[in-house]
């Protein structure tokens, strides 16, 4: 039909929520980390920033929240914008009351407190009243089961998976328009990974939370995500819809470890880096 839009037209129609205009962030002002990065996120999507360990995915999501100020970073060129507003100078918690809410890399939660206590930080903020918080308290048990069994437990003596559940659930409760998600599939098994990222996909499609997903893990990334783009050595040297990025030829090679001769192991892509043509 061709009044029906393809995923790239849908993609350039939706409204831009976030954009990063061609920053660059300095460590302890000598150690320069992301060189020249920008990126759109539409509202409503999921859009995916891919890369090895090292990439600038973490910093870049940091620079975003506004969190690169506790490590001694800083950008130092380029603009941020939240809704068309220059947004690189606030505060973190200006960030979150205006929507956007990071969930850390390493399942951050208060190991003392319970999991029910961790989520309800998440509402600190909030001025809606109590009835708003526990209709979305409820909300958050009905996405992840798992948590309402151990709501009563210490978060420090859950699981590796309920912890990154438990850290989602506590930025759902701040009600967030958008959610910066930084390696959720670190140190979980597949299954976990797997029931992590369809929570993810639910959330998106269901109560229309917009993420932004830092991943290393880019062939679970691709399958969920409706954007990406690949950082190497804090640029970004490639993007498109995931479903072209999934069958583009140096994406399966170096990334998901496929080429047109089938699965490569690592010693024969081991010397990607001189062989990329993105970086000849």
């Amino acid at each position: 039909m061709l009044d029906q839009v393809t995923e790239t037209e849908a993609q350039a129609q939706a409204e831009t929520l976030l954009e990063v205009n061609n920053i660059e962030v300095i460590y302890n002002h000598v150690i320069l980390v992301l060189k020249g990065v920008s990126l759109k996120v539409p509202k409503g999507g999921i859009t995916a920033l891919l890369g090895g360990n090292g990439a600038g995915k973490t910093t870049t999501l940091k620079a975003i929240s506004n969190l690169l100020h506790s490590e001694r970073g800083e950008v130092t060129k380029g603009a941020i914008s939240y809704r068309g507003e220059r947004v690189e100078k606030l505060n973190p918690s200006d960030l979150v009351n205006r929507g956007v809410i990071q969930v850390m890399e390493g399942r951050h939660c208060f190991e003392h407190l319970t999991v029910e206590e961790n989520l309800l930080t998440g509402s600190y903020t909030r001025k809606d009243g109590r009835a708003a918080i526990a209709a979305d308290l409820k909300l958050v048990y009905e996405y992840f089961p798992g948590l309402w069994d151990r709501r009563t437990s210490q978060a420090g003596y859950t699981s590796g998976g309920e912890q990154q559940m438990c850290a989602i659930g506590r930025a759902l409760m701040s009600k967030p328009e958008m959610i910066l998600l930084d390696e959720p599939s670190m140190g979980l098994a597949p299954q976990l990974v797997e029931q992590i990222f369809n929570i993810v996909k639910r959330l998106n499609e269901e109560q229309g939370v917009t993420f932004l997903l830092a991943e290393q893990n880019t062939n679970a990334a691709l399958r969920f995500a409706h954007y990406g783009y690949i950082l190497e050595s804090g640029r970004v040297v490639m993007d498109g819809p995931a479903a072209d990025l999934r069958e583009n030829p140096d994406v399966k090679e170096f990334y998901l470890g496929m080429s047109d001769d089938g699965r490569k192991s690592f010693r024969d892509v081991r010397s990607y880096r001189r062989r990329k043509r993105w970086l000849s």
